[in-house]
């Protein structure tokens, strides 16, 4: 099947990596997004087990597509409707791109809908419902070159959504882009892991949780499984397989997260136990220049705010002056790892980056920074 991968600016080459390592074929990273091919069993796993990803859509026909006209004519003809939409069924359709005449992500989604729901009235007298939250089956079409390409969502809702963070900072980073974010690091489990502003927890939780091969949809309710070819022996055995969690023959270096705000670092707590990992995150609540570091070296990561969301920039130079003076004085032969979207800030740290990276933090263009502590 022809699939594509739907994923934060950034990380497109480490999410193709992921999917080539769950089994997918002919991965080919683009902008926010990764052209690839799978069989079923893939799919599901993808949807179990991926982290960086945060939408998979399997491409069900494509044709071509001039205008309206044509678009209406090409979603009644191209698929067998009596297969993939009875209408006791609920839908929803969603658009990308742009066509000649369709320019409007609405107008071309009513056309869409418009096309199904008339075959359904002709074929049986009635119709599907229109369902936005909760749909039975999501399409999603895509515009572009005079080509349309009408494809399935195997998720109701964005796979990065874990179920372990229903408390959240102000502006709290995305799992999935956590999750990448952190595999960018390298840290395989050997040192010390410490986030000195940690919010949510998240990047400690996503790291941990890579480590011992959580897989992060085992409690998640799919679309594909209303899919006509949903193969539940096939489901059933990828399901085994990913409930299955990695056991470490060693113990975990130390994995600390330090939180100024009592509030915040509470639900951090909250987080990291419905994560299941309270026996190897700790959260400590002061501010990080009172924190400790582990003995050894390793891996410091933040994302310290930078006045878009939270923070006041009047006061952020500071802050960004205090933590560079903590990193020289505190970890001198560790990796600071750095997420700055505002290039003024990274200044006061006083430090030379080795390493930089362009990532999107929603709609925010943000460097991913290493700097090596001397």
């Amino acid at each position: 099947m022809k699939c594509v991968a739907s994923i934060s600016q950034g990380l497109e080459k480490e999410g193709a990596k992921e999917l080539i390592e769950f089994g997918a074929f002919e991965a080919k990273a683009s902008r926010r997004h990764i052209l690839f091919e799978a069989d079923m069993a893939c799919l599901y796993r993808l949807h179990l087990r991926a982290r960086l990803s945060f939408r998979f859509l399997r491409e069900i026909c494509r044709f071509p597509c001039h205008g309206p006209g044509e678009l209406y004519d090409g979603i009644q003809t191209a698929i067998d409707w009596e297969t993939w939409l009875l209408p006791k069924k609920s839908f929803r359709v969603s658009v990308t791109g742009i066509g000649e005449g369709l320019s409007h992500s609405h107008y071309t989604a009513l056309q869409v809908k418009n096309a199904i729901i008339d075959f359904q009235r002709e074929r049986w007298g009635f119709r599907s419902n229109i369902d936005l939250n909760n749909p039975d089956m999501c399409f999603h079409l895509h515009l572009a070159k005079n080509q349309a390409v009408l494809s399935v969502d195997g998720s109701n809702t964005s796979l990065h959504k874990r179920g372990y963070r229903p408390a959240v900072g102000i502006a709290p980073i995305k799992e999935s882009l956590a999750a990448g974010l952190m595999r960018m690091t390298g840290w395989d489990g050997n040192q010390n892991l410490v986030d000195p502003l940690c919010g949510s927890g998240t990047f400690l939780i996503e790291a941990v949780s890579t480590l011992f091969g959580i897989s992060p949809g085992i409690n998640r309710k799919f679309l594909f499984q209303n899919w006509p070819d949903f193969d539940i022996n096939l489901w059933n055995s990828e399901l085994k397989s990913a409930q299955k969690v990695t056991t470490l023959d060693k113990q975990l270096p130390k994995v600390i997260g330090c939180e100024f705000d009592q509030s915040i670092a509470t639900s951090a707590m909250e987080n990291v136990r419905k994560s299941g990992l309270e026996n190897y995150i700790e959260i400590i609540n002061c501010p990080f220049q009172e924190l400790q570091l582990p003995p050894g070296i390793g891996f410091l990561v933040c994302n310290p705010p930078y006045g878009k969301r939270i923070g006041d920039e009047n006061f952020l130079p500071t802050l960004y002056k205090e933590l560079g003076d903590y990193c020289k004085t505190q970890a001198s032969g560790w990796d600071l790892w750095l997420l700055n979207g505002n290039p003024k800030l990274s200044q006061y740290l006083g430090m030379k980056a080795s390493r930089r990276f362009q990532v999107n933090n929603g709609s925010i263009d943000c460097r991913w920074i290493n700097y090596k502590i001397n």
